[in-house]
């Protein structure tokens, strides 16, 4: 299944409007490039409708919010409804301020997101309408281990349920869910935290494969959080004596660039609960 996932986003090169933080746009650019997509930025509000009416999908990251991109997400969001087109949205920091959590429900009551992605303590804090994070990394009494792997698949089916999107928990072991149905994945490297970005790259890439494959969305979804894992272990092992976070950075978008339906297949470490 996530062979054919990942060569329907090679063969429609699915265009994605991203509204992202500015510390990590370029490396989300790069990730797009590298998996077979085509990506555009822009989050000035004059501009952003029509952008997102020429993409498939549109990328909405709160990780660097100011006034201006805040207006163009509320604009860019509503006009990719109205056309049906794939909506993502990566909550960062949800918790950590006000203006981060009361943006994200905000976006949340007024747009309707076929994915919403982040780590358990962004989700947590959209699903109770508040909580607390430290910066943009999940509490380490949220962190989703063996131990509460049972309750947290709960807690995203019943998220997913409630608000209508599929829910993509990232972390030691992420989860990507609807209602009905979570896959449990194991793919990725402790090291791939000490790059910034990989969860932003993640949401770029997380949209064009949904948008390529709006049959089978949660499969979409699914299929980009093992591809960025999987990249993150086959970079860690191509790491040489004297490399750091930047050539592991470089490593992990060249490791998706080469990354093909057979050896993402071969390589995905999942299970449905």
């Amino acid at each position: 299944m996530f062979a054919d996932i990942i060569e329907n986003v090679r063969k429609t090169t699915p265009l994605v409007h991203n509204i992202t933080n500015y510390v990590t746009v370029n490396d989300v650019a790069n990730v797009l490039l590298a998996c077979g997509g085509s990506p555009i930025m822009s989050d000035e509000p004059e501009d952003v409708e029509d952008i997102t009416s020429i993409c498939g999908g549109l990328n909405i990251n709160i990780g660097t919010l100011n006034k201006n991109s805040i207006e163009g997400m509320f604009r860019a969001g509503k006009r990719a409804n109205e056309l049906g087109h794939v909506v993502l949205l990566d909550p960062v920091g949800a918790g950590a301020s006000t203006l981060r959590t009361h943006t994200a429900i905000k976006l949340i009551d007024q747009i309707k997101f076929d994915v919403i992605r982040g780590n358990i303590s962004e989700i947590k804090t959209l699903a109770l309408g508040s909580g607390t994070t430290k910066g943009v990394d999940a509490d380490v009494a949220d962190a989703v281990t063996e131990e509460t792997l049972d309750s947290a698949v709960r807690f995203v089916k019943a998220f997913a349920e409630k608000s209508g999107s599929i829910i993509a928990i990232t972390g030691a072991i992420d989860l990507v869910a609807d209602k009905d149905k979570c896959y449990v994945i194991r793919n990725g490297r402790p090291e791939m935290g000490k790059i910034t970005g990989t969860g932003c790259q993640l949401s770029g890439m997380m949209t064009a494969f949904v948008v390529a494959n709006k049959e089978n969305p949660l499969e979409g979804a699914a299929a980009a959080v093992s591809t960025m894992g999987l990249a993150g272990e086959i970079a860690w092992d191509r790491m040489q004596e004297g490399d750091g976070n930047s050539t592991y950075r470089n490593r992990i978008i060249d490791a998706i660039y080469n990354m093909d339906g057979q050896t993402l297949e071969k390589g995905a470490k999942y299970e449905i609960r």
